[in-house]
């Protein structure tokens, strides 16, 4: 099973940017919406952000909504996550999966390593 590969976390102060990237097999890529989930410490994963599979539709959680946007560049096979104005709870383990809605699309299991963001005040 062809895992999902994200990159571009990395430490950063409060109000700065970072710009992840996931790539994805294209029979997963070319076939779902795709999504960004978050895990922090001591909590549940929790969705982020979502698009469409012709990319002009998305969905954000309140707490990043108007500081992240999501974007995928479908000859890639590439998801995106731009993070501006990051806070200190943005903190935490990002990994990239076929949604539906936002969920984890159910049945998949292809779990990437993640990229961690750690943003301090």
């Amino acid at each position: 099973q062809v895992r999902l590969v994200e990159s571009g976390g990395g430490s950063v102060q409060a109000g700065g940017s970072l710009r992840l990237s996931c790539t994805a097999p294209p029979r997963t890529f070319g076939s779902f919406p795709m999504g960004w989930f978050r895990q922090s410490p001591g909590k549940e994963r929790e969705f982020v952000a979502a698009v469409d599979l012709s990319g002009r539709n998305t969905a954000y959680s309140d707490s990043v909504k108007g500081r992240f946007t999501i974007s995928r560049d479908s000859p890639r096979n590439t998801l995106y996550l731009q993070k501006n104005t990051l806070e200190p709870e943005d903190t935490g383990l990002y990994s990239c999966a076929p949604t539906s809605g936002r969920a984890v699309r159910t049945g998949f299991s292809a779990w990437g390593q993640g990229t961690q963001v750690t943003v301090s005040s």
